[in-house]
């Protein structure tokens, strides 16, 4: 699904320049700031100047001149592209955001980010007009201050390119030619370097490279390139590590892409920040401060949000706790082209969110609508940034995302597109049919109802829709339910089955037959913890002035709200240590969710033929299915495994009593160690099925194996022999040593030594596994098994004096 962290991590990387009194955004066109380092732009001019200056208007934008008002206005004269920049936007700030709009198989997907920036125009001498890029630091709250003129001093933003000014009109607007700027290749509205070395591509092919078109709007202006690079890779490569082929008809050596670059107006007065809190799950953004009275340079953070503001006539009653509507509401359209079907699903989606941001005091504050169609209005586009959308993809990706564009000194969400593919939905038809055919007939076909796939795709909506309203996953969220509450029918309908819908919670596999539980206890809905993170997100205190003077309310508010253990945020992607928090799993308890997991597992395995069939099909979908089957039977294995060595997590204020960090409690562990043998290293014949294996021609031992390995993969890795050293030097044998788990491990896996039983070759093929693993610990050039962990495990530094290598010796002698 989503992995919002990469797109954020642009921003995270800003040190932003920002005054926060009134005197220093004043002066904050004349105070610039560093800025990333950026590829020198080439000389942006095509028409050549005939006296040294600017010519009369009409010479220049000539009555053959097709215009387009906007942020800039933009005029094509024969093949030249000119920008108009009124004098009321130099010193204003603009990001510039590139994404792919058409590209070749595996180069990327329409819609796709590939670069950002934050420019101003700058007016410079000799009828120059400068383009900076942008980067801000809060120096002090007093611009007059020493530290301020050090800072400024110290942090002199780049000048990436140069215009001549070719015309004025009236004296309030410059005209510049843009054309060369636009076709060449630069860092500032091109492709990152860092998606160029993934590609290699190097020269752009000016012959075949051009603009396409400009389009102008009151916010943003947007330009639509087609670029071509040359590529180093050989047509049939697999290049370096970072690449697997070229892009589907780049075998001559050459990649063509579409760009599109966005260049959207930031605000006049930012938005007020909220400051980051760990106990929250919000996407975040900051930059350093350097304050006259810190003794060191310290990191602001706050949270990325919308800016919901009261209409000013409506702020007594939200102070009374009335509901009132925000000046300007969220509104996303759908993209016109999407399937008319799926359309009220999206819609839905959507529109779920409506109860909480009633909780955050907001009523009617986000809503979708149907894009106008083109005779219904014009002048619409899913392109004018002051509109938000969704936008169908007909790819066959199996996901969906939603990027936006954020306001670097505020953390203000000015617009977002999210982008579903058309292919999501087989995934949807894989996780329901894997997850919950056991207990819902209407998932035990290949081609699910219209009503069924739509529900779905409400889902899907929901969830990305919740990322473009700030929101990170939760990936706790689920273990703060009961497990045994996940097959109590009445609660479990009116609960939801995961407090949250930012949880990879996916659907209710724990549900049994006999439970009688219908859809509503096995979707996924905006939850208790949802509602929690928008009011804490949303919810306006008037009474303060400032972000600093709200701090303390925040925080006591925030300290009471989590005595409810369902508002808990289990951050799964920062801290991949707390078995509480990873994805997909269900409820508090790992060994018995996974345990009922597998009972509906074997339920379904064998009905995969009846549930696959169809008519004039080879059995292709019944290997598909049935690799869905064993993949969520390694997601259990990946759940429970995860316990071993685990460090939980519970971020915590000063005033807020019991310990941040604590180790997995022993019992749990050995309960976790008892299922893997019981479950993963007793052969789990239920996997063999041999009908299915003579109609897909499936590997039952290479199956089984993998299963296997992924259970050691985890246990076996350095990463989890560290946490268990740390755990012993703590707590000693009151905690899970690595010489107690190692013992009970070897014990389960070599149990025939003992009873002198024949080894089959499933539990041969484990015993070499475990033993490939160990020597790969003790001599790593020598081991015939490569060690390979499954996501989110690490490899960790062994000291040479580490009990690490002296256990995993022992084990060998043993």
């Amino acid at each position: 699904m989503m992995k919002m962290l990469t797109r954020w991590s642009l921003l995270m990387l800003l040190i932003l320049v920002v005054s926060t009194s009134a005197e220093a955004q004043k002066k904050k066109k004349d105070a610039p700031a560093p800025a990333p380092a950026a590829a020198a732009a080439p000389k942006a001019d095509t028409t050549k100047r005939k006296t040294g200056g600017p010519q009369p208007y009409t010479q220049v934008i000539t009555a053959k001149a097709v215009t387009q008002h906007g942020l800039f206005t933009v005029h094509k004269v024969n093949n030249d592209y000119f920008f108009e920049i009124a004098d009321s936007v130099i010193g204003r700030e603009f990001m510039a955001v590139t994404r792919i709009a058409k590209a070749p198989t595996g180069a990327g997907y329409g819609g796709e980010e590939r670069n950002r920036q934050v420019l101003r125009w700058e007016k410079g001498p000799d009828n120059k007009l400068f383009l900076r890029a942008v980067l801000y630091i809060n120096a002090s709250n007093d611009s007059t201050a020493p530290i301020s003129e050090a800072v400024r001093n110290s942090n002199l933003a780049p000048i990436v390119a140069s215009f001549d000014i070719k015309a004025i009109n009236s004296g309030q607007a410059y005209v510049i030619n843009v054309t060369d700027f636009f076709k060449s290749d630069n860092q500032l509205v091109s492709l990152s370097p860092a998606i160029k070395r993934n590609y290699s591509l190097t020269t752009l092919q000016a012959d075949r490279s051009y603009i396409q078109g400009m389009k102008s709007f009151p916010i943003n202006t947007d330009v639509r390139m087609v670029k071509t690079y040359t590529s180093n890779l050989p047509p049939q490569s697999s290049g370096p590590s970072t690449v697997t082929q070229l892009p589907a008809g780049a075998s001559t050596g050459f990649v063509t892409v579409e760009l599109n670059v966005s260049m959207i107006m930031l605000p006049k007065n930012p938005m007020r920040k909220r400051f980051f809190d760990n106990r929250v799950g919000f996407f975040a953004n900051g930059y350093t401060v350097y304050g006259e009275e810190s003794q060191r340079a310290e990191r602001e953070v706050f949270a990325v949000r919308w800016r919901l503001e009261p209409k000013p006539e409506d702020v007594e009653k939200m102070k009374r706790g009335e509901l009132v509507e925000p000046v300007k509401p969220i509104v996303y359209y759908i993209d016109p082209t999407t399937p008319k079907k799926w359309v009220p699903y999206l819609i839905q989606g959507v529109n779920d969110w409506a109860v909480a941001f009633e909780a955050a005091g907001f009523k009617n504050a986000i809503v979708a609508k149907e894009a106008p169609t083109r005779e219904q209005d014009s002048t619409w586009s899913l392109e004018d940034a002051s509109h938000n959308a969704i936008v169908y993809k007909p790819s066959t990706i199996a996901n969906a995302s939603g990027p936006s564009v954020i306001d670097p000194r505020s953390g203000e969400i000015m617009e977002t597109h999210i982008n579903w593919y058309h292919n999501v939905m087989s995934l949807l038809r894989n996780w329901y049919m894997v997850q919950t055919a056991a207990v819902d007939p209407e998932a035990r076909k290949m081609i699910f109802s219209d009503e069924l796939m739509g529900q779905l795709i409400r889902f899907v909506s929901s969830h990305e829709v919740g990322h473009t309203l700030g929101l990170r996953h939760n990936f706790g969220s689920s273990s703060t339910v009961p497990v045994e509450n996940l097959r109590n029918k009445a609660w479990v309908e009116a609960n939801g089955h995961t407090p949250s819908i930012m949880d990879y919670a996916r659907f209710n596999y724990v549900a049994q037959p006999e439970d009688n539980i219908s859809q509503k206890g096995l979707f996924p809905r905006i939850g208790d913890y949802d509602k929690w993170a928008i009011e804490w997100g949303y919810r306006l205190f008037p009474e303060f002035k400032s972000p600093d003077e709200e701090t303390a309310k925040i925080n006591s508010w925030t300290i009471e709200k989590l005595k409810n253990q369902r508002l808990w945020w289990g951050d799964g992607e920062g801290n991949r240590d707390d078995p509480r928090s990873q994805t997909e799993d269900l409820s508090d308890n790992a060994m018995k969710a996974s345990s009922y997991g597998i009972k509906n597992l074997q339920r379904i395995i064998t009905k995969l033929p009846e549930y696959t069939k169809m008519p004039n099909e080879d059995y292709e979908g019944l290997r598909e299915m049935y690799s869905q089957v064993a993949g969520q039977f390694g997601r259990y294995i990946g759940h429970v495994s995860g316990n071993i060595g685990g460090i939980e997590r519970t971020p915590k204020r000063q005033e807020q009593a019991g310990p941040v960090y604590n180790f997995t409690a022993k019992a749990k562990q050995k309960e976790a160690m008892a299922w893997l043998q019981q479950n993963v290293f007793t052969t789990p014949t239920w996997v063999i099925q041999k009908e299915i294996n003579s109609l897909t021609g499936i590997d039952p031992a290479q199956t089984i194996g993998s299963l296997q390995s992924r259970a050691l993969g985890s246990i076996l890795s350095p990463n989890t022999f560290t946490k268990l050293l740390k755990a012993e030097a703590e707590g000693g044998t009151t905690n899970y040593t690595l010489t107690e788990m190692m013992n009970d491990l070897r014990k389960g896996i070599f149990s025939e030594l003992d009873k002198r039983a024949p080894v089959d070759i499933y539990r041969r093929q484990l015993q070499k596994s475990f033993a490939d693993r160990i020597i790969a610990l003790v001599k790593p050039a020598q081991g015939s098994l490569s060690l390979q962990l499954p996501p989110g495990f690490t490899i960790a530094t062994v000291s040479p004096t580490s009990d690490v290598l002296s256990t995993a010796k022992a084990q060998l002698r043993l």
